[in-house]
């Protein structure tokens, strides 16, 4: 079964940073569009950031816009999430996702990211 892995997720301060990284194989990594979610206690799992397969294109929902950064390296099939700034809502569990171009969708099993004084 194909299933990306996430890594890196760890308890930190607020104010912090943290750099989770995911790696996938098992399908075309470069032609798929890659995102990271995360579902905090009690809530609806939400899209955080992604990019296009060549890196060229990035979205980022408001609530994490100019702290976190996704980027790519297609030659090693990894997608990474930087975080800066983290704040105690950012505590979650955060998913890794590919949508390959025919529509195939593959999950992480999740890595948790606590933020905490």
């Amino acid at each position: 079964q194909v299933q990306p892995v996430e890594s890196g997720g760890d308890l930190v301060q607020p104010g912090g940073s943290l750099r989770l990284s995911c790696t996938a194989s098992g399908f075309a990594f470069s032609r798929s569009v890659m995102s990271w979610y995360r579902q905090a206690p009690g809530k609806e799992r939400e899209l955080v950031a992604d990019i296009t397969n060549t890196g060229g294109s990035t979205n980022y929902a408001d609530s994490v816009k100019g702290r976190f950064t996704i980027s790519r390296d297609n030659s090693k099939n990894t997608v990474s999430l930087q975080m800066n700034s983290l704040k105690p809502e950012d505590t979650a569990v955060y998913f890794c996702h590919a949508r390959t171009w025919l529509g195939q969708r593959y999950w992480g099993q999740g890595t948790q990211v606590t933020v905490s004084s």
